[in-house]
């Protein structure tokens, strides 16, 4: 059985539904590229025995699916209570704590301790995303709050608590994050989602972390606060990849802001050269459901021609009754996007060149554009700090790119990468020769034919590890 591949990624979050050895390797065949660890459920010896899974399927079928363990940030959730749920009821005054007790629709415990000193009379208090609307009547600024019910409901426990108009002075990295992080990074994962950013200096504080720990993790920047919105180019410069993590965020901004904030999400990323992720009810319905729903198949259409890079599966495959079926009909919608012209050769203004990156950035480029003209098979880059696979895979060029490299940590990471197959190559003989035989490899792999044209990138000489300043085009014989 031969995994299915497209050039559009898909990361599946893993949970009860996915937590057998079988299903997690049918998604895995089914399509899935990245397997994400949301570090809001689940426990250390559950998410050990799922990284060892994946690790073993890796291993035995030679693929190089990559982990995003997702780190759970500061999210702000209700207490325990009483009944399995309470009415609240419009009009109708609550107290909101910051003394754990058992919740009644006269009084609400919130796990936000900073939360009277930093709510101010007048702001919105947005439960269980959205269904249920409060607005803050007072303070005692030390451990209750009163509000007022604008939007009732039925509230039950440990539901998420959103403020959109409120600055939360909670740290970026919670207790519990900094504990799971050290777990991720002991046990070498690829990439760690950020959630609830803010501003760039959030992201820098998790790099600190991971460089002191000489681990070479890399980051997504979830996208999912008006402030991250509002400091997304500072953020961008920092990141390695951005979520546009549509749930909170369209809790905290209106939601028909969302679709345009989208694409210019997307533009920013292709622009940074770093990918990016679509997540967030793609294919909710699908939690129950055997068929998907006209608006979700266009939704992953739509975030494909945005240009995103990977589109992210939540409870459609960590809970969800039919986890192996949303990949394959995820992996039809990509199929048939994947053959629309309009897809490809993405046009945007690169930053102003750093010297030091100037001639691998202008032969990355230029290696897109003649793939276009000449129409070529394949570009073929050798690299070891995967700066350029990255780099020509945020022009989208219809040629397929394969990265060939020594570092083989770096070939899971590239597995969140739009349109990259990586191989793992460490021979450093000469220029000619190495060529040679990477054409003989991709050619006994299927990937190109006689007289197909190739381009290859690398830095000469190879052994080096340099920067890329080499670009050749030739024939498969």
């Amino acid at each position: 059985m031969t995994k299915v591949q497209s050039k559009t990624k898909v990361i599946a979050t893993l949970g009860p539904a996915s937590s057998s050895r079988e299903v997690l390797e049918e998604m895995i065949m089914a399509g899935v590229d990245v397997c994400r660890i949301n570090f809001s459920h689940g426990d250390p010896s559950a998410h050990t025995e799922t990284i060892k899974t994946i690790r073993a399927i890796n291993k035995e079928r030679g693929l190089n699916t990559a982990i995003l363990a997702d780190l759970q940030g500061p999210k702000l959730r209700i207490g325990e209570v009483e009944n399995n749920g309470v009415e609240l009821i419009a009009g109708e005054d609550i107290l909101i704590t910051t003394k754990a007790c058992v919740g009644t629709s006269k009084q609400v415990y919130i796990t936000y301790p900073q939360f009277p000193q930093d709510v101010k009379i007048g702001e919105t208090v947005l439960i269980d995303d959205g269904k249920i609307v409060l607005a803050v009547k007072d303070t005692n600024k030390d451990n209750e709050v009163v509000a007022t019910v604008v939007h009732g409901g039925i509230l039950s426990s440990k539901k998420g608590v959103n403020l959109p108009n409120t600055h939360i002075s909670l740290p970026s990295l919670t207790k519990k994050d900094l504990q799971d992080l050290r777990f991720a990074l002991e046990n070498d994962v690829e990439w760690i989602g950020l959630s609830f950013v803010r501003k760039a200096t959030d992201i820098l504080e998790l790099k600190h972390i991971i460089q002191k720990n000489n681990k070479n993790a890399r980051v997504v920047a979830k996208i999912e606060k008006p402030e991250a919105v509002k400091d997304i180019d500072n953020i961008v410069k920092c990141a390695d990849a951005l979520m546009v993590a549509r749930g909170d965020l369209g809790v905290e901004i209106p939601m028909e802001n969302v679709p345009l904030i989208q694409k210019m999400l997307v533009q920013k990323a292709l622009e940074a050269h770093i990918p990016v992720i679509i997540a967030t009810q793609m294919m909710e319905s699908m939690i129950h459901n055997y068929n998907a729903t006209r608006a979700e198949v266009n939704d992953v259409a739509n975030s494909v021609m945005d240009g995103a890079d990977a589109v992210m599966l939540s409870g459609e495959t960590s809970v969800g009754s039919f986890p192996v079926r949303v990949i394959q009909t995820v992996q039809k919608i990509l199929a048939q996007v994947e053959g629309f012209e309009g897809i490809y050769h993405k046009r945007h203004q690169s930053s102003a060149p750093q010297k030091n990156r100037m001639i691998s950035d202008a032969i990355c480029f230029n290696s897109v554009n003649v793939a276009e003209q000449t129409g070529a098979a394949a570009i073929v880059a050798m690299t070891h700090s995967g700066y350029t696979a990255f780099y020509i895979s945020s022009f989208r060029p219809k040629s397929g790119i394969y990265i060939f490299t020594g570092n083989q940590a770096l070939l899971n990471t590239l597995s969140l990468v739009w349109g990259v197959k990586g191989f793992f190559y460490d021979k450093m003989v000469s220029t000619d020769h190495t060529i040679n035989e990477i054409k003989d490899i991709l050619k006994h792999e299927g990937l190109v034919k006689t007289d197909d044209l190739i381009i290859n990138v690398a830095s000469i000489p190879m052994h080096e590890f340099g920067k890329t300043n080499m670009m050749k085009l030739s024939f498969v014989e």
